[in-house]
Order: C-alpha cells, then structure tokens, then sequence
C-alpha cells in the first residue's frame, strides 16, 4: 500500500506541474470529457429520432432541432474553458444559458456544466461572491424542479437538486481548504529552512568572533612580550651577555607557548579524520599567576592578588577573566613605559566579580582621540556575554586603571 501511495502522489506531482506549465490542456480535457458523456448521447438519441428514459418523460419536454441542441450544449460546456481563470463569469454565463434552455422545456444533460462551474467557482473565486451564487442557483434548481412537476414531485426534485449543488459546493470548499493548509505548510517549512539557515550563519559569525577574540589576546600579549624582551636582549647583550641569553630563552618560552595557545584554537576549526583532536584546557584563573610570571620577565612589575572563591566559578567566567586580564597586562607593557608597576586585583562578592588593573605608567595612551582599541572592544564584549560592563581611564596623579565588573548570577558562573 505504502509504494502505491508514493508512486501516485509522484503521478500528481508530475501532473500539477504539467498543469502549472500548460493550463489550457486541462480545461479543454473537461470540456471535450463532458462534451462525450454529456452531450453526444442527446445528440445521438435526436439525430436517430428515439429517446430515452421513460415515455411519459420524453412527452413532458421540448426536443429541439439538432442546430438548437448544439448552440444550447455549447452555451453550457464551452464557458467552463475559463472557469478557473474567470469563475464568476463561467458560473453566470452556463446560469444564463441553463435558464434560458429551461424556459424553452428543454432537458439536456450537459446541465452537468453548472455543477462544475459552481464547484469552480466555490474553489477558484473570491468567497464573498459565493452568497450571490448559491442564490442564482437555488433559483434555476426551483425553475427545474417546476419544469419537471409533470414527471416527478417538486419537493423530491427540489430536494435532489438542492443535494447535488451543496455537494457540489461543499466538495469546492473542501479541496479550497485542503490546498489553502498544504499552501501553510509549504510555507512554513519554507521559512523553517530560513531560519534554520539564519541560525547557521549566525551560529558561525558569533564562532568567527569568538575565535578573532582568542586570536587577538593570543598573539597581542605574547608578540607584546617576545618585541620587549627581544628589546631588553639587544640593549644588554654588550653590557650583561647572561641577561642577553636569558633574554632569549624567555622569548622561545614565550613563542613555544602562544604556538600551542594558537595550535588549540585553530584545532577546533579542522576536522579530523580519525576523530576530535587532543586540546588542552583553556587557560583560567589558575593560570594567571603564570601570565603575571611572564609579563614580570618582560620588564612590567605586577602585584597580584585575589579575594573570594575565584577557583570555584565555572570554566567560561575563568576563561573571560583570563583574556580580560591578558589584554590589560598587554595594553599596560605597551603603554606605561618602563618602570612600571601594575596592580592587578581579583574578588568574588555574592554574585559579583570585580576585576582591577592599575598601573603607574602614563596617563596618556597613544592612539586617535575618542577612539576605542581593539583589546578594549575585545574586553568589552568578553563582559558583556556575563553582563559585564568595562571602564578604563587615566587616574588622578598618574596612571591607568581598567575596572570590569561580571554578573555571576546572570553568568550562572558561581559554583
């Protein structure tokens, strides 16, 4: 039964777009159909000069000349050529010649057409003209069933009549719905494909900004870092060759690492072959004292401490506090010039986390007026995942401070 199913609604497919791409061949095929079943037989049977169907029948009505039958059956069947382009004009013009052939007693099959035109138009026209339509045809249905009295009671012809134009009408309704929900839910899986597309490229714009974000604190701090050292190596190597090679084994530690920081971001971009590769954690608060060790070893002073529960906060508060301390750090080697000292501050209160960095360096930081850099957008946005906000500004009597505050309840960040 199931490939039965499939196959004919394959069959239908093919049909509706046969019908989409030469509407014409289906409303000749009605019209020649219904000229065959309808409209030969009554011609037949006056051509041979017989009749059908009952004697007392055949006497109640008018038969009329071959040439007066043919302009009737045309006048029936020929309008339903445009019933689905113009229904209301195929219903009104088949109604006017049905009228017109009753009023003349004449009983012809092909009065068929004005079922078809009704259920056209119940399904191709605009509903408030179905009112107007079902009057006209209650009219023409009591005009029959008055013609026919004479071989059948009014009331059973009425009520057969009547029968025929409601199913007639209701079947157009139904098909009508039935088209209008499939239409839905075409629809609907059409903007369902929207969305889901919608979701994709944002879901792979916000990973393209998550992934610049790490890339900027990666290779911002650790280039920041290896250019000061590099610096400190070429001023000393005349003076203190000791510090000079130090210098330089500090500059491969400082390489070796930002190599493995940018070998595990850009590891989750490619896909293995042989499965997910092995990446080591993200960096978090635990590893900031090596950062500070680092950035020590590159000439900038910086007094660490920490309050509160920092190790219990989960592994994304860890990872932005991490990158928002990095890109403080950075922006202080860069700007603050030598001999500087940074404090760098830590706590966990309630549902708060405060992170601090003050430096007695420059006040002024180097770059257009009224313009933000790019690590302060990067830290910016890094907040404001967890509800954050960022301040960064020059403090009285010199220096530099950065202020960012977190909503770990809104984080869900507390452990």
């Amino acid at each position: 039964m199931g490939p039965l199913v499939a196959r004919l609604g394959r069959v239908g497919q093919r049909l509706r777009q046969a019908d989409r791409a030469r509407p014409w061949v289906l409303d000749t095929t009605v019209v020649v159909l219904v000229f065959l079943m309808f409209c030969l037989p009554d011609l037949l049977h006056v051509v041979a000069g017989d009749g059908d169907g009952p004697r007392h029948v055949r006497l109640a009505f008018t038969r009329p000349p071959v040439a007066a039958m043919l302009a009737l059956q045309a006048g029936l069947v020929l309008p339903l050529l445009w019933r689905r382009r113009r229904p209301l004009a195929a219903f009104g013009a088949i109604w006017a010649v049905f009228v017109l052939q009753w009023s003349l007693d004449v009983a012809l099959r092909a009065d068929v057409a004005l079922f078809i035109a009704l259920y056209s138009l119940a399904l191709h026209g605009r509903l408030r003209q179905l009112p107007w339509a079902c009057g006209a045809m209650a009219a023409g249905m009591a005009l029959v069933a008055v013609r026919v009295s004479r071989a059948v009671s009014v009331w059973d012809a009425l009520f057969f009549l009547l029968s025929t134009a409601t199913a007639a009408l209701a079947l157009g309704l139904v098909v009508r719905i039935r088209r209008a929900q499939l239409a839905g839910l075409r629809d609907r899986a059409a903007r369902l494909e929207i969305e889901r597309d919608q979701r994709g490229r944002l879901a792979v714009a916000t990973e393209r900004a998550r992934v610049a974000r790490e890339m900027h604190d990666i290779v911002g701090h650790n280039l920041s870092v290896i250019i000061t050292l590099a610096d400190a190596g070429a001023y000393a190597t005349d003076s203190a060759p000791e510090r000079g090679k130090e210098a330089l084994h500090l500059i491969g530690d400082t390489g070796r690492q930002a190599l493995g920081e940018l070998r595990r971001v850009l590891g989750v971009l490619r896909e293995a072959a042989d499965g997910p590769p092995e990446l080591s954690p993200q960096p978090g608060i635990a590893d900031i004292d090596a950062l500070c060790e680092g950035v020590r070893a590159a000439g900038l002073d910086v007094v660490y401490r920490s309050a509160g529960e920092v190790d219990a906060l989960d592994d994304g508060v860890q990872l932005t506090v991490y990158r928002i301390v990095q890109e403080a750090l950075t922006n202080t080697l860069k700007h603050a010039g030598a001999g500087t000292r940074a404090h760098l501050s830590i706590a966990v209160e309630d549902t708060r986390l405060t992170i601090r960095v003050q430096d007695t360096g420059r006040a002024a930081r180097p770059g257009p007026p009224n313009e933000e850099g790019h690590g302060l957008v990067g830290m910016r946005e890094r907040a404001a995942l967890y509800g954050g906000t960022v301040s960064a500004g020059p403090v009285a009597g010199g220096g530099w401070r950065v202020a960012v505050t977190l909503d770990l309840d809104r984080a869900g960040g507390a452990a």
